[in-house]
C-alpha cells in the first residue's frame, strides 16, 4: 500500500491535534504544514519532525506529493481553503463546522464534486471510542427501541478571539459546539431524516464582550418518533464536559468522555496542563491520552483508508452539511420561539447570511 502524503492547513490548538493525531495513523504521512503565522508554522512543523513549513497554504498546495488536507482554521477561512484544495486534486478533511454559511459549504461540496476529491467532515466524537461501544451496544439491541438520545458539550468559552465575533464565526455555542452533538445523536440513530427543530439561546454571561449565544438548548425530532436533545454552553466553568445518555423501552446509557477517563487530581500549585480549558490548581480531572478519547487518530486512520481504498467515509461533507441546516434552524426556532419544520426551506439571500443573524436581529429588536 502506497503512502499518502498530508498537509496540515492551521498551526493553532487543532492543528497541534491533528498533527499528533497522524503519529499514530499507518500510510500517512504530514509532509508539510500551513498557517498565515510563519512562526506557528514552523514551531509545529518542529514540534512534530515535519519537513517543511509555509506562511501562505497555497504554497502546500502546489506539491505534487500532498494527496490530502487537514483545515483546521478559522470558520471564516473554510471555504477558500477547500476551494482552492479542491481545484489543486487534494482530498479534503475540513473541521467542524463546515462553513459559516450554507452557501459557503455548498460551494466546497460543489467544488469537491467537480473535482471528483473526497471531502471528509472531521466530526472526531463519532470515532470516540466510549460513544462508538454506546453504538454497538445499541445497534445490538441492547436499550430496546431507543426514542431518546441527549448529548452535551460545555466549558466556559473559547481559546481564540475570533469565535466571539458571530460574523467571523457565523453564530456562537450552538455554531462551536451544538455542531458535535447534532451530528453524533445523527449518526447513533443512523442518520434519519429530520422533522423538526426548536431551541431556545441566550447569552447569558458573556454579553460583557459577545452578542453571540452562550448556551443553547436545542430538540431534534427525527422520523420514527424519535428524538435528540443538544446543550451546549460556553457559561460552565470547570473545562470541558462531554457526555451522552441514551434512552430506550428496555435500557438506557450514560457516556462520560471527560471524568471517566481521567485522574480525579488536587494540587495546591498547580501544574501543566489538565483538560482542554480546564484549571489546575484545587481539584481538577486530569485527562489522559485526550486526543485518543476524543478518537482523533481513529478518525485520521478512517478517513486516510477511504482515501487510498476510495471508499465513502463515514461522515463526509454532506453530513455536515445537513448539522448546518439544523444550527439555521435552531437560530430561526429561537428567533421566533416556534418550531422550524424540515426540510429547511432557505432563500438564496438567507443561506448567505450567517445563521445567528436572524435570532440577533430579532433579539435586538424585541430589547429596544
Amino acid at each position: 500500500m502506497r503512502e499518502l502524503g498530508v498537509g496540515i492547513i492551521g498551526a493553532g490548538l487543532i492543528g497541534e491535534q491533528h498533527a499528533l493525531a497522524f503519529t499514530r495513523v499507518q500510510a500517512a504521512q504530514v509532509l508539510a504544514v500551513a498557517d498565515i503565522d510563519p512562526a506557528a508554522a514552523e514551531r509545529l512543523a518542529g514540534n512534530y519532525a515535519i519537513r517543511d513549513s509555509y506562511g501562505d497554504f497555497r504554497r502546500l498546495l502546489e506539491r505534487d506529493d500532498i494527496d490530502m488536507v487537514c483545515i483546521g482554521t478559522p470558520n471564516y477561512t473554510h471555504r477558500e481553503i477547500a476551494v482552492a484544495a479542491a481545484e489543486a486534486g487534494k482530498h479534503i478533511i475540513c473541521e467542524k463546522p463546515l462553513a459559516r454559511t450554507m452557501a459557503e459549504g455548498d460551494e466546497m461540496l460543489a467544488a469537491a464534486d467537480r473535482a471528483k476529491i473526497k471531502l471528509m467532515y472531521a466530526e472526531l466524537i463519532c470515532f470516540a471510542p466510549r460513544y462508538v461501544r454506546a453504538k454497538e451496544l445499541m445497534d445490538e439491541g441492547a436499550f430496546g427501541r431507543v426514542f431518546q438520545i441527549k448529548h452535551g458539550e460545555t466549558h466556559y468559552g473559547p481559546h481564540s478571539e475570533w469565535f466571539w465575533d458571530g460574523d467571523l464565526a457565523g453564530g456562537g455555542v450552538m455554531m462551536d459546539m451544538g455542531c458535535h452533538s447534532v451530528e453524533i445523536i445523527r449518526w447513533l440513530y443512523d442518520k434519519p431524516p429530520i422533522e423538526s427543530v426548536t431551541a431556545e439561546l441566550g447569552t447569558f454571561v458573556h454579553s460583557d464582550r459577545t452578542d453571540v449565544d452562550d448556551h443553547a438548548l436545542v430538540v431534534i425530532r427525527f422520523q420514527g418518533n424519535r428524538i435528540g436533545v443538544v446543550e451546549g454552553s460556553w457559561a460552565k466553568p470547570g473545562g470541558m464536559d462531554d457526555r451522552l445518555d441514551i434512552q430506550g423501552s428496555a435500557g438506557t446509557c450514560h457516556g462520560d468522555m471527560m471524568q471517566q477517563s481521567s485522574l480525579f487530581t488536587y494540587s495546591d500549585v498547580g501544574y501543566g496542563y489538565s483538560v482542554e480549558k480546564g484549571t489546575t490548581t484545587g481539584y481538577s480531572y486530569t485527562i489522559a491520552e485526550e486526543y485518543y478519547n476524543y478518537g482523533m487518530p481513529q478518525e485520521m486512520q478512517h478517513f486516510t483508508d477511504c482515501v487510498l481504498n476510495d471508499r465513502e467515509p463515514m461522515e463526509t461533507g454532506r453530513d455536515a452539511r445537513v448539522s448546518l441546516e439544523v444550527i439555521y434552524a435552531a437560530y430561526r426556532s429561537a428567533a421566533t420561539g416556534a418550531r422550524v419544520d424540515f426540510p429547511l426551506q432557505l432563500k438564496a439571500k438567507q443561506a448567505a447570511e450567517v445563521p445567528y443573524l436572524v435570532w440577533k436581529q430579532r433579539r435586538t429588536v424585541s430589547q429596544e
